[in-house]
């Protein structure tokens, strides 16, 4: 009996003990790995929340150096590596911005709720932060492509425009501003809002081709702007499909599309595409006739991508795409290998 009160007393004294010295309390230590789990998740949110998958995109910006056979050249490479990774940050900007704006209307949305921002594991205030922080890492970035020198045999190329420098400066504020009106009023605009999209692509393109800076043919900017076309319309059709009679709760424009007007304009539009770069690779000053060799995985590209949105039921994120689809990964690389070969390895 003195033996179990003893053990009894031992117990009361040890748990007394616990309770008059927190600190000394096993749950006491785990606060601070809660509050660094907490940090962490945070943190994933908002690398989540900038999209690193959508920077695939931004690659547009080297199609101008592959063309000008201006890959190798240090300087030029180096330039286009700065622009790519300025475009990476106020396209992240942009998307908080988006998000920030379409919280509410997220939040209904079957897939869009889970986002960061639509789902709470990202605060405001952090997004708000970490668009002025992408900001002024892009205007930086910008300012210090002023002491990276350009290949004196281009230096004079848009010299008359005011110089690679600023074009490219220009070219950058003029995406952050159509993105912001975009966000905030064109994505509501029947038929504006795919052109914008297209538009964003034309313009990495375009900062691409000054940056360096090289010539960039007509056809090249056609080309890019009806395939842009193409992924916009394939997105709207995807959104349609998957949201069905909700359509217009999530997305007020919406309303104003429907499957078969856009399976038309696809069609249309994948044509113009086709015929647009095969011109491109025989009729181009900037071009190459050899390229043509290029025109059939073109064609068997668009033909996987019209394949995953009209039989798999996809195209609402073409990067996603991209990543996930091995024959897609396999038939852009494969294209980019033959171009190479064509413009940097053939006589």
């Amino acid at each position: 009996m003195e033996k179990a009160i003893t053990k009894r007393d031992k117990h009361q004294v040890a748990q007394t003990s616990k309770d008059e010295n927190p600190d000394r309390q096993p749950t006491s230590t785990q606060s601070v790995p809660t509050k660094s789990s907490d940090l962490r998740e945070r943190l994933s949110a908002l690398v989540l929340a900038l999209r690193p998958r959508q920077w695939t995109k931004n690659l547009a910006v080297f199609v101008a150096i592959i063309f000008a056979q201006r890959l190798f050249d240090l300087a030029s490479f180096e330039r286009a590596i700065l622009a790519f990774i300025a475009f990476c940050l106020a396209s992240s900007s942009i998307y908080l911005l988006n998000d920030l704006l379409d919280i509410d209307r997220d939040r209904q949305h079957p897939v869009k709720r889970l986002r960061p921002l639509a789902s709470g594991r990202l605060p405001i205030s952090w997004a708000i932060a970490a668009m002025s922080v992408l900001i002024l890492g892009c205007i930086t970035l910008i300012l210090f492509l002023f002491n990276i020198p350009i290949a004196p045999v281009n230096a004079t190329i848009y010299a008359d425009l005011g110089g690679a420098n600023f074009l490219f400066a220009l070219t950058v504020a003029l995406y952050l501003m159509i993105m912001v009106l975009y966000s905030i009023r064109l994505k509501h605009i029947v038929l504006i809002d795919v052109f914008i999209i297209a538009g964003g692509f034309v313009l990495r393109i375009i900062a691409g081709a000054v940056v360096i800076p090289v010539s960039i043919s007509p056809w090249l900017g056609m080309v890019t702007c009806l395939l842009s076309l193409f992924l916009a319309l394939s997105k709207r059709r995807h959104e349609l499909t998957l949201l069905q009679g909700e359509a217009s709760q999530h997305r007020q424009i919406l309303k104003e599309y429907s499957i078969p007007m856009l399976d038309q304009m696809i069609t249309i539009v994948v044509a113009a595409t086709v015929v647009a770069y095969s011109l491109y690779t025989v009729q181009s000053p900037t071009g190459h006739h050899r390229l043509i060799l290029t025109v059939p995985l073109v064609l068997y590209g668009i033909f996987r991508y019209l394949y995953l949105v009209y039989m798999r039921m996809e195209g609402g994120s073409p990067e996603e795409i991209l990543l996930r689809d091995r024959h897609m990964l396999g038939t852009v690389i494969l294209c980019t290998i033959l171009i190479i070969t064509v413009l940097y390895i053939l006589p």
